[in-house]
């Protein structure tokens, strides 16, 4: 980096969009979070369905990923995979996660912490049917986080999926599916001036929720 660049310790922004007081928020984080989503949608973020998958392997090793929520409920969180993939394997030895969205533009971030449940194979059917032809054929072609020899290897896999499942019925493949974070923790941020950040958060006890403002 050159001396008339600013270094990255110089790198910083004061934030004053908006604040965040645990006397306003909604005593259901669920409900808190739709609130925040619809703000996001609304400022037109490009993919706010965009969360950072955190997941801890046999060997304790985490690992953290960008994958897409694909549905919400008073359950919890899904997104799809493939189950033989790196957090496939992770969630198999360590059904635990956490999950994180960063809406820059709002200058907010969401994290949310959990159990994680398998989704039931009919609800995984519906989701795989509604994706794209080329998607569904990829989810066969694709033998994810594997090592593969080059691009062509994998070109070559879609054609022999294309194949192999002519015409529009692409049936999901057997390792893949969805998978649902159950929270346990919800925390909303706001930034602030200062670096004097709002930080609500959200415990659960039992089927209660007790809301907390966290120092920034």
């Amino acid at each position: 980096m050159s001396n008339d660049q600013p270094g990255l310790a110089d790198l910083r922004s004061d934030y004053k969009r908006a604040t965040l007081d645990e006397r306003d928020v909604a005593p259901d984080p669920f409900r808190q979070f739709a609130v925040w989503f619809d703000d996001a949608l609304a400022a037109k973020i490009p993919e706010p369905n965009a969360m950072t998958l955190a997941t801890v392997g046999a060997g304790g090793h985490p690992a953290a990923r960008v994958v897409l929520l694909k549905g919400i409920d008073g359950r919890g969180f899904t997104f799809y995979t493939n189950r033989d993939s790196r957090k496939g394997r992770d969630l198999a030895a360590h059904p635990h996660a956490a999950l994180v969205f960063l809406w820059v533009e709002l200058e907010r971030q969401v994290r949310i912490e959990g159990t994680v449940d398998m989704v039931a194979d009919a609800e995984a059917d519906a989701y795989f049917a509604s994706r794209p032809r080329l998607s569904r054929l990829s989810a066969w072609a694709s033998p994810q986080s594997a090592p593969i020899a080059d691009r062509r290897a994998l070109e070559q896999r879609l054609e022999d999926a294309d194949r192999r499942h002519p015409g529009e019925r692409v049936p999901r493949p057997p390792n893949w599916g969805g998978y649902r974070v159950v929270p346990s923790l919800f925390e909303f941020w706001q930034g602030r001036e200062s670096r004097l950040h709002d930080r609500i958060a959200y415990l659960r006890s039992g089927k209660r929720w007790r809301i907390v403002r966290l120092a920034p």
